[in-house]
């Protein structure tokens, strides 16, 4: 016959201990993948935002280049809305109007632009900006400083008289 030795303290499962310490590892590689999805959403909302800027502003510099007899724009419309040379747009680039005095309802964007001859230039060539930024955005008060805000298109392009 044989005999069979039984012990008894058989381990099964996993102390208290044990438990508490994964919990914990679990706790924290969650909470860093739940910052981690935070930074990339941001990330793809102002990834976003530039692209439809860049594209208002490449719509409006077409549109300026193919105009003839465009004038000089007063300094600083490029910065500060200036009748005449800023277009309020709804979220699908629909402009809302140019009243400089105040933003209309439902403005995604505002598009500035300003016009100004290249100095000493003998064949009337122009300089043309175009900025476009989201709105609401940190120009709450209807100026920018000159460095780019996030979400913000700015093109330059040269015209030459013909």
């Amino acid at each position: 016959m044989r005999s069979h030795r039984y012990s008894l303290h058989v381990p099964a499962g996993f102390s208290l201990i044990e438990v508490l310490v994964a919990t914990a590892i679990i706790t924290v590689g969650v909470a860093s993948l739940a910052q981690l999805f935070g930074a990339a959403a941001n990330a793809n909302r102002l990834a976003a935002t530039t692209s439809t800027t860049l594209l208002l502003a490449e719509q409006k510099m077409e549109q300026l280049r193919s105009e003839t007899g465009l004038s000089a724009s007063p300094p600083g419309a490029l910065s500060v809305d200036t009748a005449g040379y800023v277009d309020y747009l709804d979220q699908s680039g629909v402009p809302l109007g140019t009243d400089s005095m105040t933003v209309p309802a439902g403005t995604a964007y505002i598009c500035r632009w300003s016009i100004e001859p290249l100095p000493s230039s003998p064949v009337n060539t122009i300089v043309l900006q175009v900025s476009v930024i989201s709105w609401p955005s940190r120009d709450r008060g209807g100026h920018h400083s000159e460095a780019r805000a996030p979400g913000e298109a700015r093109l330059v392009s040269v015209k030459a008289g013909r």
